[in-house]
């Protein structure tokens, strides 16, 4: 017999808020958090913009002496997973190993990595810290969290780029639909605004190059040259419907649906005819049963503000529903407003998609204002817009060719 999962508790860290609520008014507000980088000296740098988190307090969620040995990336990380554990109030409701942890990142911690090189070269292999290598992996994330909160089940890291927050909520949840777990803590983090971070992907001409925040990430706009790197963390607690029933927690909403394929086609550019990303959305949109009508479905794109990207994903939009639901649904890219937090994307847009169906408030992708032929859906440009949706797609799509989808309903 197979289990309805249900998301009991959601935390998050973001370029427009550091915690679920913040981060929800942010995003239907249309608050842009791309803005001049400020973590360091971008001026021999081709770009000049990011979408950063501002004013965290890390203080609140560990001591002094835990900081000096986690990478920022750990530090987001912990302080959405404390949210959305607080928020759930599981604490005490199953033993610990029956819950488990599927928490991931697309780079880890690339912070420390260039911390600890500058050191070694300048001052020799003596001075690198004996917390350099625990600092830089990235299951340490997941890690950090079961530790802190004593959750015994497995503990899984998804590293497939910027999948890698699709990926773990949706291994979470086969784990608990399966019956292997009756609760587990997913999602992503990412701190890689950091100069070699921006070197590589300004070097290979991913990034955009446009100085003004207000249109330097458009999703779907005929201007569009690049995304803009953002960071933070999102985390969900997922949890068996009966289980969270019985106790009365708070129910946000439900899983129903996840689907992943890979393209096989190229280590960065999607397929150009969408096929992969369309088989992952046709396999989170039956697991869950459909839509009753295409104007009631509410997709999330990954909508990255590239050339490539949105214009392929516009086309597996339209193979994976055809033609004339693809042109009913509601479709936004809420990076336009966090930026492209990379492994932590799909953990955000998770949670937009759960907020969205619990408010029957589309958020909307701000900056849209020259449309593009091959981009020709409803963005839901500008404004957020009321609608009693019935049924949420979020997508993730990763270098390596990851296609990761995840369906949700309200309950």
């Amino acid at each position: 017999m197979l289990n309805r999962v249900v998301i009991t508790g959601m935390g998050a860290v973001t370029p427009i808020g550091n915690d679920v609520e913040s981060f929800w008014q942010g995003l239907v507000s249309g608050k842009c958090g791309v803005g001049p980088i400020t973590k360091f000296d971008a001026s021999e740098f081709k770009v000049s913009v990011a979408a950063e988190v501002k004013d965290f307090d890390p203080s609140k969620y560990m001591d002094k002496g835990e900081l000096r040995k986690y990478d920022v990336f750990c530090q987001y990380a912990l302080a959405a997973a404390a949210q959305a554990v607080e928020s759930s109030g599981i604490q005490g409701t199953l033993p610990g190993e029956d819950i488990g942890v599927y928490f991931g990142s697309g780079i880890g911690g690339i912070g420390t990595f260039e911390e600890q090189q500058k050191l070694m070269l300048e001052k020799g292999p003596r001075r690198v810290s004996p917390f350099f290598i625990p600092a830089l992996i990235i299951n340490m994330a997941g890690g950090l969290i079961a530790i802190k909160h004593h959750f015994q089940g497995a503990a899984v890291s998804s590293v497939t780029a910027c999948a890698t927050g699709n990926n773990a909520i949706g291994e979470a949840y086969r784990s608990i639909k399966h019956g292997y777990l009756s609760a587990a803590l997913a999602g992503g983090a990412e701190a890689a605004i950091v100069p070699l971070g921006l070197a590589g992907f300004s070097n290979m001409k991913a990034l955009s190059t446009t100085d003004d925040p207000s249109y330097a990430c458009v999703p779907f706009d005929a201007r569009r040259n690049g995304f803009v790197m953002g960071e933070g963390a999102g985390a969900l607690m997922l949890e068996e419907y009966e289980h969270a029933k019985s106790r009365g927690a708070t129910i946000y909403g439900e899983i129903c649906g996840y689907g992943v394929t890979c393209d096989a086609h190229h280590i960065t550019a999607p397929d150009p005819e969408g096929n992969g990303g369309a088989r992952a959305l046709k396999l989170a949109y039956d697991e869950a049963g459909g839509c009753e009508a295409p104007h009631k479905l509410y997709i999330n794109a990954h909508g990255t503000s590239t050339p490539l990207n949105d214009a392929c994903e516009t086309m597996a939009i339209k193979k994976g529903l055809g033609e004339d639901a693809a042109r009913a649904c509601m479709i936004s890219s809420t990076k336009s407003m966090t930026g492209h937090m990379l492994g932590a994307a799909g953990a955000v847009e998770a949670i937009a998609c759960v907020l969205a169906l619990k408010e029957r408030l589309v958020p909307p992708t701000i900056g849209y204002q020259e449309p593009d032929p091959a981009c020709d859906l409803d963005y839901v440009p500008n404004s957020a817009r009321r609608a009693d949706i019935q049924l949420a797609l979020s997508a993730s799509l990763g270098f390596g060719g990851h296609n990761a989808y995840l369906a949700f309903r309200r309950i």
